[in-house]
């Protein structure tokens, strides 16, 4: 059974929107293939009592720098492959976005529904910003810890190049009123009161509501506060697009899935690989704190479209479908922070938690994957790990964590070369760790990724030996 389920949306109307037709690709290329893991073998996190709950796999579309390849697709009209499980099989459906359609508030309702998935499988849509997949998958653990599914679909999506843009608060006030309304005289006096400040429209910004302060903003202010410098965030932000680069030309990102874009060629890699030279970036501007900052377009993530997501079970359900789980999921750890000074702090703070409760260091963890929204948020956060300072004055610890060891480290690239969709990161770091720990032969992995709001959710996995579950592979995932 190495594919699964996925209807061509050509059974969604022409009619229907652009999103909904973006996120139903999405829900679908989850059930492509279905491989083994083969991983060494350090302790086990088996919990007595505690039912056992694997990731099969994950897949995602390419990630595209938004404004490109997709900007330009009026639709799909299929999906690329579809996979060996009923459609029956899959319980409950949980996505996550973080910019949503008004016309499709529960876009994984919609998307499981122009995707070809029974009417009769409930779905749901969650937000939680940059961590938003990553909610979905804890949720979906939840579920089937509980003993109320086997099987769930997580995953997330973002569509940059069409997001929604509303009129200014004065216009849509009276739009409301023209729609009440009951006299000509009336709704001609308020049409005479539109004035060209009514015209003005609202973008979406990448901003926190609490403080109004974007997130790149922060990211300067955090690297200032740390000490890095402008060459060692262009040092980091080089070396991810470096490693993105060599991982997609020797064929390791095999959780992308290909696809026809109508009226264009097939798209089959992430299009925001571009490795270039640090004199090249120097010559950039800030783009944020000016004329002084150190956070340029180079060395931060940059606006995506994207979709991906994971097939979760219960092991008992997998093993009798006949499949080969990549990882068990085993616990997780939501935080959180201070939103104006600690906003993209949050892998110092979970870190310390998790590997706590799984009775584990720094030195057992064999792959690490941490979102980088931006270097200098990176470097932060490893210095912040490195500070026995930061731990007593901040954390109420003893000691400092320790950081990661950087031949461990995000080694087929990152955010910052494979691209960012708010709502996809998360799948995508997971299936990333997961692909890690079999190519490497590792057994635990850790991952983060930053959110808006301060917030930080971390979990563990485990991985599967030689083909067959075992419960001696761990991988441990971080979102923040």
């Amino acid at each position: 059974m190495a594919s699964m389920l996925m209807n061509p949306i050509r059974s969604c109307s022409v009619s229907s929107s652009w999103a909904v037709r973006f996120d139903a690709l999405a829900v679908n290329l989850i059930f492509n293939y279905f491989l083994s893991v083969q991983t060494k073998s350090k302790k086990t996190l088996t919990r007595p009592g505690v039912k056992n709950i694997v990731l099969v796999e994950g897949v995602r579309t390419p990630f595209l720098l938004s404004g490109t390849t997709y900007v330009s697709a009026l639709f799909f009209v299929g999906l690329l492959n579809r996979t060996g499980i009923p459609k029956d099989a899959v319980d409950y459906i949980i996505y996550g976005t973080v910019i949503q359609e008004v016309k499709t508030s529960n876009v994984a309702r919609e998307a499981a529904l122009g995707a070809g998935f029974s009417d009769k499988i409930p779905a749901h849509t969650v937000t939680m910003a940059c961590i938003s997949s990553n909610q979905a998958m804890t949720s979906s653990v939840g579920l089937i810890a509980a003993g109320q599914c086997d099987a769930v679909v997580a995953g997330g999506v973002e569509f940059m190049s069409d997001v929604p843009i509303r009129h200014s608060r004065k216009m849509r006030k009276t739009m409301l009123s023209l729609n009440k309304a009951k006299t000509l005289g009336q709704r001609l006096s308020l049409i005479g009161s539109i004035r060209l400040a009514h015209l003005s429209p609202e973008l979406p910004a990448v901003a926190e509501f609490s403080t109004a302060e974007t997130m790149g903003h922060s990211a300067d202010r955090l690297a200032a506060a740390f000490g890095v410098s402008r060459v060692e965030q262009d040092e980091f932000a080089l070396r991810s697009h470096t490693l993105a680069k060599k991982a997609q030309d020797e064929g390791l990102l095999q959780d992308v899935i290909s696809f026809k874009v109508p009226g264009r060629d097939i798209v089959s890699k992430d299009n925001g690989i571009r490795p270039s030279s640090m004199e090249q970036m120097a010559k950039l501007k800030p783009a944020f704190v000016k004329p002084h900052g150190t956070v340029t377009a180079a060395n931060s993530s940059f606006l995506t479209d994207g979709a991906s997501a994971v097939l979760i079970m219960s092991e008992e359900k997998a093993l009798a479908m006949g499949y080969k789980p990549k990882a068990y999921l085993r616990d997780f750890v939501y935080v959180s922070q201070d939103p104006k000074d600690q906003l993209l702090l949050g892998p110092t703070y979970a870190t310390p938690k998790v590997l706590e409760r799984a009775g584990l260091s720094m030195s057992d963890i064999d792959v690490f994957e941490f979102h980088e929204a931006f270097a200098g948020q990176i470097m932060a956060n490893l210095k912040a790990m490195d500070s026995d300072w930061f731990a007593q004055t901040y954390m109420g610890r003893k000691s400092k964590v320790g950081t990661p060891a950087m031949e461990k480290f995000n080694l087929w690239g990152g955010s910052l070369s494979l691209g960012h969709p708010f709502g996809a990161t998360g799948c995508r770091l997971a299936t990333t760790v997961a692909n890690r720990l079999k190519k490497e032969g590792g057994q635990y992995g850790l991952i983060a990724a930053c959110a808006a709001g301060g917030q930080v959710t971390h979990c563990w996995e485990l991985n599967a030996r030689d083909g067959k579950v075992t419960e001696k592979c761990l991988f441990h995932y971080i979102s923040i």
